[in-house]
């Protein structure tokens, strides 16, 4: 496929606003967009020998804000899982792979690792050349606690700054595992924050400095009061939310990636784990009040950032990223506000190329089977993905990512 082409779209959202009355002209040159028009400029295209493609719906390429490409969460046995723990390096990059193209194949084009102690993510990340990746490489924790598969130990200030001094050379940001993971049969969190307000200032300040942005790990009321008041970037998961936590958030715009999929799917499957009825009515009051928290956070202007968790068990790649904007629908957001949160936002705030579909921006786009405004089951239906080249949906779905590198790379 030529590197100059031309969409003719139904409709489409440049990454902020929702152009419905079509059609519309899109023409990219050598992985840039140099025109959007209202119109059906076929003929003339045609007649320049300029290939046209059309499609119901365009929007930019997707984001997923929060994954572990090395982990594959279609496994659901918890021996294989624990064994994988100890496959080769080679072994663990297919997976990556394998996600990446999943990723891929749900629209995705840009996601953000959230670390893992192997060097799988900053490895793809110098290879992938169809989705774009970010990479925390290692995150930080606390000797003994949660977070060995994806973080550094760190046991006081002098190792917390040798610590961020040396991630901070090759990641794009610095993950901090602040809290334990919920505990679904107690309905609550596992123990104390691992860092004080202090330990996590100072993590914060460090980070500043080396111009890395900090998102942590985090649920519970202890933790996201500390996490708050140090002035982190992101709060990950954020369960078990408060109006008070919502309101400090907005007033200093640290973002939310509320990762609904991992809990959701201990709800949806308790009989894998062997979840008595209490603890299912824990999960279900758990989701409950997250939906609640995320509508809330929406109205006080909190920046909500969609990203699934993928990796964890039951959560795939790709599939997961476009379950959670099915999530934030459920919580009342309007459509425009959703999308942002999976386009535009999250690229804005890590200073990334905007993929805005506009003349003059770089081209990464999708097109849906229809509008997710007239339905928002589109969302899952991906047509094609858009860069320096078309890439098909049943390219990306049927190929690994090595085989997906070539095409794209022409």
């Amino acid at each position: 496929m030529s590197r100059h082409y031309a969409i003719v779209a139904v409709s489409y959202f440049d990454g902020e606003k929702y152009f419905p009355d079509g059609p519309y002209t899109m023409v990219v040159e050598n992985g840039n967009i140099t025109d959007v028009a209202a119109g059906d400029f076929t003929d003339a295209l045609e007649k320049r020998k300029i290939p046209v493609r059309r499609a119901p719906f365009l929007m930019p390429g997707l984001v997923e804000a929060h994954c572990h490409l090395f982990l594959d969460g279609g496994q659901l046995e918890f021996q294989a899982r624990s064994e994988y723990l100890n496959a080769t390096n080679d072994e663990m990059q297919e997976v990556a792979r394998a996600n990446v193209a999943a990723n891929l194949a749900a629209g995705v084009t840009l996601v953000v690792d959230a670390g893992d102690r192997y060097g799988i993510n900053h490895a793809i990340r110098s290879e992938s050349r169809t989705v774009t990746v970010r990479s925390a490489g290692l995150g930080l924790r606390r000797p003994g606690r949660y977070g060995s598969f994806m973080a550094r130990e760190v046991a006081g200030h002098t190792e917390i700054e040798a610590a961020v001094r040396e991630i901070g050379k090759t990641a794009d940001e610095l993950k901090v595992i602040l809290t334990g993971i919920i505990d679904f049969e107690a309905g609550g969190v596992k123990g104390k924050p691992q860092f004080n307000e202090e330990e996590l200032r100072l993590i914060v300040s460090l980070a500043r400095r080396q111009g890395l942005r900090t998102f942590v790990h985090c649920s519970g009321i202890d933790g996201l009061e500390t996490a708050v008041a140090a002035g982190v970037d992101s709060i990950e998961h954020g369960f078990f939310m408060t109006r008070e936590v919502l309101q400090g958030m907005a007033e200093q715009g640290i973002a939310w990636v509320p990762t609904f999929s991992p809990v959701h799917f201990q709800w949806q499957h308790p009989e894998i784990a062997g979840w008595n009825g209490q603890t299912v009515a824990n999960l279900r009051r758990i989701l409950d009040s997250h939906l609640e928290h995320v509508g809330l956070a929406a109205e006080l202007g909190v920046p909500l950032i969609a990203g699934s968790d993928a990796g964890s068990h039951g959560v795939r790649h790709g599939a997961a990223l476009i379950d959670e904007l099915d999530f934030f629908a459920r919580a009342g957001l309007p459509m425009e506000d959703i999308l942002r949160a999976a386009t535009s936002l999250p690229r804005q705030r890590w200073g990334v190329a905007p993929a805005r579909l506009a003349a003059g921006q770089q081209a990464e786009c999708v097109a849906l089977a229809g509008s997710p405004f007239d339905d928002p089951v589109h969302l899952h239906h991906l047509v094609e993905v858009f860069r320096e080249e078309i890439v098909s949906k049943e390219h990306c779905a049927g190929n690994p990512e090595k085989k997906l590198l070539r095409s794209a790379a022409g």
